[in-house]
């Protein structure tokens, strides 16, 4: 073998293990990658139930709804679509209605959203930014101060 066959064998060698690592980390990312969708995507785009994802949006007024333990239900608005959330946990000490919040879970039938992380927002001005682009884009962005949904539906005894 010459030198520069030798040489060739060893770039190739090196660029075929190089190629190996780098499909073995994207199929083990593959797994853990979770995508964002506000409820008007989940309804555009018809996602599968079943399919894990984060959402996100604000809670709707009088859409919280408590029920035995730590479990609580409620609605996620991009004031063009709602998605009502089932969640099982203790929920952040920022969570409130009107607010943005952020949840990871699987999407169920009827678009019903079972969350198992539920994240809200850290201070007064502060709204996930996934949120805000899903706001912006469905044209709802009401800026700094706005006013939150507010739905006479979804009080007290009205989760689906």
């Amino acid at each position: 073998m010459t030198r520069k066959q030798r040489r060739a064998t060893l770039i190739g060698t090196s660029l075929g293990i190089l190629g190996l690592a780098v499909g073995l980390v994207l199929y083990a990312l593959s797994d853990n990658i979770v995508f964002f969708y506000s409820p008007a995507d989940i309804v555009e785009q018809n996602v599968e139930e079943g399919t894990r994802m984060r959402i996100g949006g604000l809670v709707v007024e009088d859409s919280i709804e408590r029920g035995e333990g730590t479990l609580v239900r409620f609605a996620v608005t991009d004031f063009s679509e709602t998605l009502f959330v089932t969640y099982d946990g203790i929920l952040p000490d920022l969570f409130r209605e009107g607010q943005g919040v952020v949840a990871e879970g699987v999407l169920q039938a009827d678009l019903k959203f079972s969350a198992d992380t539920v994240l809200a927002k850290h201070d007064e001005n502060y709204m996930p930014p996934e949120v805000a682009d899903a706001l912006k884009r469905n044209g709802n962005w009401q800026g700094e101060g706005a006013e939150a949904p507010h739905s006479e539906t979804y009080g007290q005894g009205a989760y689906p």
